[in-house]
């Protein structure tokens, strides 16, 4: 074979091995997502626009309580939330809906605790099942209660909307409850109705008055021996 041959097939046999490595190169990088990872994926993405409502719920809970409908801002609670406020009209159109689902997400916490039909609670289990939601709710987001004030002094259609889609199931929920406690001999009597309200108002009491009960007693809200014997109150008082 001459010299010239031997550089062709050289040049042939490197230009192949160009060839192929280009092509195992093609593979791995244009080889589209598995399922399985394309599954992932989306539920990270998930997570993270469920992480980012969250947290967009939680800081226009503390606007909402503290400045109102009227007051509250989109950007502020864009920066309460450390996001850019763009971001939460993408997921809530305006403050109206943002409103709408601070209000569905603590009243949803609520109506979610309801006790199945079959269930084999007695009437009293069943209320204090309830109100226990209530209660670890409220203590965890100290701020609902100032918000639900604010906004029973606010727009009446707000008012007629929360009053309709919210509290009055809640209320004809567990007044039949009450009622059948009571008669039962389970729960202190009186009447169901405003029973129901001194039960609401005991049960925020921690969360709505923690200022001034950390102010003068140091008893603190975050403590779980506090809440635990704040609770442990209500269940001497109401129930038998």
């Amino acid at each position: 074979m001459t010299d010239s041959s031997s550089e062709d097939a050289k040049a042939e046999h490197g230009a192949r091995h160009i060839a192929a490595d280009r092509k195992k190169a093609a593979k791995a990088t244009d080889t589209p997502p598995q399922p399985s990872q394309r599954r992932q994926n989306k539920r990270r993405e998930q997570q993270r626009s469920i992480d980012t409502r969250r947290a967009i719920l939680s800081a226009a809970l503390d606007e909402f309580s503290e400045r109102g409908f009227d007051g509250a801002s989109i950007r502020r609670i864009g920066e309460r939330a450390k996001l850019d406020f763009t971001l939460i009209t993408y997921h809530f159109s305006n403050k109206d809906v943002l409103w709408r689902a601070v209000a569905e997400w603590g009243l949803g916490e609520i109506l979610d605790a309801v006790v199945p039909r079959d269930s084999l609670l007695t009437a009293k289990e069943r209320v204090r099942v309830e109100f226990l939601a209530y209660f670890n709710f409220t203590t965890a987001n100290p701020a609902f209660h100032n918000f639900m004030l604010r906004s029973m002094y606010g727009d009446p259609e707000r008012i007629r909307w929360l009053v309709e889609n919210y509290l009055v199931r809640i209320r004809d929920r567990l007044r039949p409850q009450l009622a059948e406690a009571q008669a039962a001999g389970e729960m202190v009597s009186g009447d169901p109705d405003l029973l129901y309200y001194l039960m609401i108002g005991a049960t925020s009491a921690l969360s709505s008055l923690r200022g001034e009960m950390e102010l003068t007693t140091g008893y603190a809200l975050e403590d779980p021996k506090v809440r635990a014997a704040f609770w442990d109150l209500i269940e001497r008082s109401f129930f038998r």
